[in-house]
């Protein structure tokens, strides 16, 4: 069993889906975490409880990434708590589905790109100072970046640039034995726009009909990637972009 005894790790995003149960995976593997959300105390308290029974140590930093003071706050805060960080995962976003090119708004690109795209760049370039050597960054992206889904436009082309910063910074600090990596994810059940069953229907049964594994990706799924990142196996693995998609084709 991988074992993340002795590591801080930070996560944006996480008072609830992916980021939630990255956390808490990382809370059960033995490390210490700092959990950050934008507006939703309840369920970053939520969160908090879950990890302090396991018999981490925990803490939640409200932070809005797309404002760079917010960032350098909460990096502050996770070294002030624990003294180090170990892991940073650049998990916040929002997602806009449904939306042709023809009709998306001036408003909705900015806020998009304000936290998918400035947000991550930013977090992980505090992630690069902050970190320990010999420590992760991972970035939680998109396939949509792969494979566009029309009526995605923004939302694919807000998490598609930090990734060319991935494939850059695991180069200028990889010589620190640090790796930075990307972990692509299918739509995800449970999580997202997804978060209800009867969610979007149309488009739902679009992606289901794409994958030949006749399912959406899990909450689960990514988390194991994400412990993969995290842990000594991956030591050697810098500058990836792992696909986790069920071998669809968009």
């Amino acid at each position: 069993m991988n074992s993340l005894n002795n590591k801080v790790a930070v996560i944006t995003g996480s008072a609830r889906g992916l980021g939630k149960a990255i956390a808490e995976r990382y809370a059960a593997l033995g490390a210490s975490i700092v959990i950050n959300y934008s507006r939703d105390k309840a369920s970053a308290d939520e969160v908090v409880s879950n990890i302090t029974a396991m018999g981490a140590k925990v803490i939640a930093v409200q932070a809005d990434v797309s404002k760079v003071a917010e960032i350098e706050k909460l990096f502050t805060e996770a070294k002030k708590a624990f003294g180090k960080i170990d892991i940073v995962v650049a998990n916040a976003g929002i997602e806009m589905v449904e939306t042709p090119v023809t009709d998306f708004t001036e408003e909705q690109f900015d806020r998009l790109f304000s936290i998918n795209t400035k947000g991550t760049y930013f977090t992980l370039q505090q992630a690069a100072k902050q970190i320990e050597d010999g420590g992760r960054i991972i970035y939680i992206a998109s396939s949509t970046t792969l494979f566009p889904v029309p009526g995605m436009a923004v939302y694919g082309g807000s998490k598609s640039t930090p990734r060319y910063l991935v494939d850059i910074l695991s180069k200028e600090i990889g010589h620190r034995g640090v790796t930075v990596n990307s972990i692509i994810p299918f739509a995800v059940d449970h999580s997202g726009i997804f978060a209800e069953a009867d969610s979007y229907p149309r488009l739902r049964k679009q992606l289901l009909g794409s994958c030949p594994m006749g399912r959406l990706a899990e909450v689960v799924g990514v988390a194991n990637v994400a412990e993969f990142f995290a842990s000594d196996l991956s030591s050697f693995v810098n500058g990836q972009h792992l696909l986790l998609n069920g071998g669809a084709i968009n």
